[in-house]
């Protein structure tokens, strides 16, 4: 495989930042990752944390080097999250269970797939349009779907930050597998949560991920989606791809990864860690604590 990523994540106008990503890969197969975080006093980043590192954890014990079958991966690795958070909560007896949006992507023999609950996307993007795409687990995309608002009414709609599937949360999550789709050389994958592709166009997105490679597309979109979301916006998230051809030499050595060389065993990880601060809300006990719990949630559902 050879493809190049960026990934980025803001705080933009909140006090903390629920969201969290990630991406991992051996020789033969590529996970991308991302979950937004609901709940209050640490709980939504504990539930997306415990996603993402949880689906990783996933994707290292099985992608020795290639996955059986990606998209029952997929599908297995959100149920295993949503059992720790939904365990997490138990524990320590919480009133209302934290909640995560999570989507992920696997490419593997030049194929996407993926899956997601809630309404972080992802976009396949090719020739500069946009070829599939998520559909959103929402109220409001549901009145859109069946003609009752309009894409403008919808962008402003008082509940358009309503989802009904996530994991965590009292019900078990519905879960959308797709993909499946071949890819060829110079198209993108872009995984992103709602306080980005809200405060972006779909025609900026398609512009700025073809024209340019992702390590600089990335970055002037966040900057855009940022500058649009202003002091009250959403923490802000995306993962991006650029996909190469394996005999494709156009393609700087040091722009894209080679996952050629890599011995069978060999698994490379690089996930967003937890972006807790003290503050007169959250202690650093309060900080420790958090962190330890999502190793025990983990340690526990990972076989």
């Amino acid at each position: 495989m050879k493809f190049s990523v960026y990934q980025d994540s803001r705080t933009g106008g909140r006090k903390y930042n629920q969201d969290r990503v990630g991406y991992s890969y051996s020789r033969d197969a590529l996970l991308l990752v991302l979950a937004d975080g609901m709940g209050g006093h640490l709980h939504g980043e504990v539930a997306a944390q415990i996603a993402v590192e949880l689906v990783t954890d996933q994707f290292q014990k099985k992608a020795q080097p290639a996955l059986s079958n990606p998209s029952q991966f997929l599908t297995d690795a959100f149920l295993r999250a949503h059992e720790a958070i939904y365990h997490y909560a138990a524990n320590h007896q919480l009133v209302e269970i934290p909640r995560t949006t999570c989507v992920a992507c696997v490419i593997q023999d030049g194929i996407a797939y993926w899956a997601h609950a809630g309404d972080s996307r992802l976009y396949l993007m090719r020739q500069r349009r946009v070829l599939a795409q998520t559909v959103d687990h929402s109220k409001v995309r549901k009145l859109l779907d069946d003609g009752k608002i309009t894409a403008e009414e919808a962008a402003v709609h008082p509940e358009k930050n309503k989802i009904y599937s996530c994991l965590g949360g009292s019900y078990p999550p519905e879960i959308d597998v797709g993909g499946k789709i071949a890819l060829s050389d110079a198209d993108v994958i872009l995984l992103c949560t709602d306080g980005f592709w809200a405060s972006v166009t779909e025609d900026d997105m398609t512009q700025f991920l073809s024209a340019f490679p992702v390590l600089f597309a990335v970055p002037q979109l966040m900057d855009r989606a940022e500058l649009t979301g202003g002091k009250f916006g959403d923490n802000l998230t995306a993962l991006a791809i650029n996909w190469h051809e394996e005999d494709d030499a156009g393609a700087s050595s040091t722009s894209f990864i080679s996952t050629q060389k890599l011995e069978q065993s060999t698994i490379a990880t690089h996930v967003d860690g937890m972006h807790l601060k003290k503050s007169e809300e959250i202690t650093e006990d309060d900080i420790e604590k958090a962190i330890a719990e999502i190793q025990s949630a983990i340690s526990r559902y990972s076989k």
